[in-house]
């Protein structure tokens, strides 16, 4: 790319985002186009040039949400990428930003690792779109599993990085263990596709597996995020 990728930080507290700020421009082929504290401030930077490329988002603002501002931004014509990074870990809040057009989601607190892989799959995904063109099915797959890359590594033939991502995230936000049903419930999956992704996280040391025995004596399979145990 002949220029770099302009990145808009927004988040509350001025401290983070100044953080987040130095991590961004460590990474090459970044530049910070500035920052912002509340929904308003980042809507009026939307406005003003050169606009962003790429906003990273937090959810909590003072003034509203960031989801909020996504869809405003949308409304607004700006189709200006957008990275989720927040603190705020509810499953349906990960869904809404899916649907929004977020690209992806970063949980606080991370390390300058996380947020490098965010920002270099994502600069490969801007270098793989703008070579224009048209795309075979695999270059397709490419393009909609770059943002996933370092979710779930060496994925199976018929899983998707996204749906992975989707459950992991709901068994990190658990307060405890969960079986196949919870999770489907709670990702709006269906049990058998839940129960497919719980095992291939634990197959890899991803999830922990428990038992759980009822009254009847037939234990309840149920799974944990391996951090947590």
């Amino acid at each position: 790319m002949t220029r770099p990728i302009e990145v808009l930080v927004v988040d509350d507290d001025i401290g983070v985002a100044r953080v987040n700020a130095a991590y961004v421009e460590k990474v090459a082929g970044f530049h910070v186009a500035g920052e912002a504290h509340d929904a308003a401030a980042a809507l009026r930077r939307m406005e003003t040039p050169p606009r962003p490329d790429l906003v990273l988002m937090d959810h909590y603002l003072p003034d509203g949400t960031g989801l909020a501002v996504v869809q405003e931004m949308r409304r607004r014509g700006h189709q200006t990428d957008v990275i989720m990074v927040t603190a705020a870990r509810d499953v349906r809040n990960v869904q809404a930003a899916m649907r929004h057009g977020a690209l992806q989601y970063l949980v606080k607190p991370f390390a300058f690792a996380s947020l490098r892989a965010k920002l270099e799959a994502y600069a490969e995904l801007r270098r793989t779109l703008d070579g224009g063109g048209e795309a075979e099915q695999a270059e397709v797959d490419r393009i909609f599993g770059a943002l996933s890359a370092g979710a779930e590594p060496g994925l199976p033939k018929g899983h998707s990085a996204t749906t992975a991502e989707l459950v992991r995230r709901v068994l990190m936000s658990a307060r405890g263990p969960l079986s196949a049903q919870e999770v489907a419930e709670l990702a709006g999956l269906s049990r058998q596709t839940a129960q497919r992704y719980l095992k291939l996280l634990e197959r890899t040391g991803r999830a922990t597996l428990t038992l759980k025995y009822g009254d009847a004596g037939r234990p309840e399979h149920r799974y944990v995020w391996a951090a947590r145990t």
